[in-house]
């Protein structure tokens, strides 16, 4: 595969990615998917998903989990819902990521992911907790041969860092989000990838912009067209660069509501990545 081929977030059933028939339209040779839901997360499923990418030319990169009861709505609501942090969800949740490891193996794909949650204090009984159960789906995933890819954006860069160290595992990596870093109000993204750079494995081009001042990790920034926003893209892709990561480019654009505009922004994306592309390698 070529150095940084473009990708989209894509769905089987669920989640806010486009459909695959989207994907091929844009032409694109990759995609990261939705796991699907529980039901239909069968080989049945996998083989039919998997012969249309086949035949599309595109590459299943990574498969991400999410469960029911999560909730975006506002940042103190994603605290609460969100990964495998909440407690009374979590081992649940675990035997559904593994459940969701299961799935990837069938497509062929060596790396799941997702968003872990608010990672809490590491002084606390529920940090301690999260480590062993962290552990735990990581060996399933290992037993799959696949890696295990963190999301960024709900912790700093230092706190990501430190509780991957605690887990002493050797198949937990990062997918960086840039926009998440500016949504969340958790870091300057340019800075936060030279940190974490040698364990970025995967990526999301997606933009935003920062909430007003004062309010930063309280409420929401805004997500918006790429290149539009706050990254600064030409600077992220030579960031990247810097890093070595040669992976897929993989555009998120989060309005699954307006499947109109989701298009035309994907197609907007995939022509400015093109152009930096060509500028910067």
């Amino acid at each position: 595969m070529e150095k940084w081929p473009i990708g989209v977030f894509a769905s089987v059933d669920a989640g806010l990615g486009v459909h695959l028939d989207v994907a091929q339209e844009l032409g694109v040779p990759t995609v990261q998917v939705h796991a699907p839901h529980q039901a239909t997360r069968t080989e049945k499923t996998a083989q039919e998903f998997l012969a249309k990418c086949n035949d599309a030319g595109i590459t299943v990169t990574a498969v991400f989990g999410g469960f029911d009861g999560e909730s975006y709505a506002d940042i103190p609501t994603t605290v609460r819902t969100v990964g495998l942090v909440p407690e009374e969800t979590r081992a649940a949740r675990v035997q559904e990521m593994k459940e969701i490891s299961d799935f990837a193996k069938l497509l062929g794909c060596d790396t799941v992911a997702l968003h872990i949650g608010f990672v809490p204090d590491a002084a606390s009984e529920s940090y301690q907790d999260l480590l062993t159960v962290t552990r735990d789906l990581l060996d399933h995933v290992a037993n799959n041969g696949q890696q295990l890819n963190l999301e960024t954006g709900q912790e700093s860069a230092e706190h990501l860092l430190a509780f991957i160290s605690d887990v002493q595992r050797d198949n937990l990596f990062i997918n960086f989000d840039p926009a998440n870093m500016i949504l969340y109000g958790s870091g300057e993204p340019i800075d936060a990838l030279k940190k974490v750079g040698h364990l970025v494995r995967s990526v999301h081009c997606k933009d935003g912009t920062w909430a007003a001042d004062g309010q930063r990790g309280k409420e929401w920034g805004a997500e918006v067209p790429l290149g539009a926003g706050d990254v600064g893209m030409e600077t992220y892709l030579r960031t990247l660069q810097e890093i070595g990561y040669d992976g897929p480019l993989t555009i998120e654009r989060e309005i699954a509501h307006d499947p109109k505009q989701q298009k035309i922004d994907i197609g907007a994306a995939v022509s400015l990545l093109n152009e930096l592309r060509a500028k910067i390698l």
